[in-house]
This record gives structure tokens, C-alpha cells and sequence, in this order.
């Protein structure tokens, strides 16, 4: 999938935690909420990482240049990283102290049910994100858990927001819960016990995040299928008879590199090998569009004088 199906899911996600954002703040100055308090800086945490998942995406189009030859495309991979950072620091972080603030000397809560329908709105919008998000990851899914579709994505993004929204959902219902039991037993310490579990909540979600962020910065290879069908496409062309070995990289969500070193019929002649690799290229484009980057090293195939 392109950076379309994600872009419209961030987008999605921008556009109703802005507004969430400013309806929680208005709920805190009303109620004096901690809870409230904790996800409108949820959703403000949210908001600019949208925006810095779109920067991203803008930054990865850079045309190549002498510095960087093999393009931009990893600057998706560090902004989601960046988007961890954030939510780590100013969503977990905020919410644990706040929430430990409000245990220690609790507030009584000022017109709740304010706080409550303010919070059954923003659910509503969670949920219209969480829905943008969920059906552009469908075809990227395949047939594997959502877990695994977390941890094996190649496009960063879609899990980004994809946990952000569900982080986002059950944090409305952790604010929903500390405001309710308040409501009902005249306790406030329920009001920051909410909050603690926000913060904690966020905190598992950003070090997830932080994860498999790294590993994409660090470099990951083609998905086991991916692999199968270039080894395919290559042993399979004309004049090659064997791959000896192969390389793969992720140089940007829709772009891989691959090298391997092929094993041609030691009677090819150099017209013949440059026609060998040519083919074996076009084989691999076609069996996996994204490998844009080939460089294929001809040998010969020593493993039988060698026996």
C-alpha cells in the first residue's frame, strides 16, 4: 500500500484529536478533573504526533542526493520514532505525575457530568478514527493477528496511529471510570487512581512503539514471504544455478534493497551474463514490485568442485 492509505488515516486521527483536545481542556477548566486533565495533554501528545507522522511523510518524498543516495525514505521510521518519545514524555509521563498528585491531596470535582458526556463525545470521535485507521490497515494485514501486523509492518504509521487511537479509546474509558466511582462513592482519589492508569497505559504503548521503531531505524529485511519470491524469481532465470547468497533491506516503507550473489553456468560468456543479471532483475521486480534497488554479483558455483 502507498503512503495514501496511512495518510488518510493520520489525518483522520488529527483531525478529531484537535477537537478533542480542545473539548477536554474546556472539561478541566469546568470539573477541575486530573483525569481530564491527563487526556486533553493525551490528546494534545496525540495531536502533534499526527503532524509529525505528516512531516514525515513529506520529508521520506526528498528526491536522492550525493549525501543521502539511497533517498529519505527512512525519515518515516525516525518521526514514528519520534512520535514514541512524545507520547512517552508528554502523555505518560504528565499523566503519572498528575495522577500521583491527585492520590496524595485529592480535589473534589466540580460539575462531573460535565466531564462525563465530554468524554462519551470524545469516545465517539476516538472510535470514527480508530475506524479510519482500521479498515487502511485491513489490506495490509493479510491473514495475520493485529499483534503480528504491529510487530512485522514495514509501514510505520498505520501501527503508529492504530495504537494511538486504541491507547486513546481505553484511556477515555480509564478518565470515564475515575470520574464515574468519584461520582459515585464522593472519593476523588478515584479521579487521579484514573489518571495513574493513563499514564501507565501510555507508557506501555510508547516503549512498544519505541520497539519497533528501532528496529526499522536500525534496518529490517523483507518479510519471509517477500525473501522466498526473490530467491524464486533468481534461481529460476535462465543460465542461474544457484543463489549463494542474499541480502535484503527496508530503505524506506515502499523500497527494498536487495543484493545477493548468483551462480551462473560457467560456459556464459560476458554478453551472456549481463543478460543473465538483466533478466534476473526483471524476475524480482515482478515477483516483489517494491525491491527498486538490485545488485546482483555473478560467480561461479565452486560448492560442487569443492565436493
Amino acid at each position: 500500500m502507498s503512503a495514501g492509505g496511512s495518510k488518510r488515516a493520520i489525518i483522520a486521527a488529527l483531525a478529531a484529536n484537535a477537537g478533542i483536545a480542545v473539548a477536554k481542556f474546556i472539561g478541566f477548566a469546568i470539573t477541575g478533573s486530573s483525569s481530564m486533565l491527563a487526556e486533553a495533554v493525551h490528546s494534545i501528545a496525540d495531536t502533534s504526533n499526527q503532524g509529525l507522522l505528516l512531516y514525515g511523510q513529506r520529508a521520506a518524498s526528498k528526491e536522492a542526493d550525493r549525501l543521502h543516495p539511497f533517498g529519505y525514505g527512512r525519515s518515516r521510521f525516525f518521526y514514528s520514532f519520534v512520535v514514541a518519545l512524545v507520547l512517552f514524555t508528554l502523555g505518560s509521563v504528565f499523566a503519572l505525575y498528575e495522577g500521583y498528585h491527585k492520590i496524595h491531596a485529592p480535589e473534589h470535582l466540580q460539575s462531573p457530568i460535565v466531564a462525563v458526556v465530554i468524554l462519551g463525545v470524545a469516545i465517539a470521535l476516538e472510535g470514527y478514527s480508530f475506524r479510519t485507521a482500521f479498515v487502511e490497515s485491513k489490506p495490509l494485514k493479510g491473514g495475520a493477528t493485529w499483534w503480528q501486523f504491529i510487530r512485522n509492518s514495514r509501514n510505520p504509521e498505520l501501527p503508529v496511529v492504530l495504537l494511538e487511537d486504541s491507547g486513546a479509546l481505553l484511556g477515555l474509558a480509564f478518565a470515564l471510570f475515575g470520574v464515574g466511582m468519584t461520582i459515585l462513592t464522593g472519593d476523588p482519589v478515584w479521579d487521579g487512581i484514573g489518571t495513574v492508569a493513563i499514564g501507565v497505559l501510555l507508557g506501555i504503548i510508547a516503549i512498544v512503539l519505541m520497539v519497533e521503531m528501532k528496529s526499522l531505524l536500525i534496518g529490517e529485511g523483507a518479510t519471509a514471504a517477500q525473501e522466498q519470491a526473490i530467491l524464486e524469481a533468481l534461481a529460476g532465470t535462465d543460465d542461474v544455478e544457484r543463489v549463494i547468497h542474499c541480502r535484503t533491506e527496508y530503505l524506506g516503507p515502499e523500497e527494498l534493497l536487495v543484493a545477493a550473489k548468483i551462480a551462473i553456468t560457467p560456459t556464459a560468456d560476458l554478453p551472456r551474463v549481463a543478460a543473465t543479471i538483466d533478466a534476473a532483475e526483471r524476475r524480482v521486480r515482478t515477483a516483489v514490485p517494491i525491491a527498486r534497488v538490485i545488485y546482483l554479483e555473478p560467480d561461479l558455483d565452486r560448492s560442487a568442485a569443492n565436493s
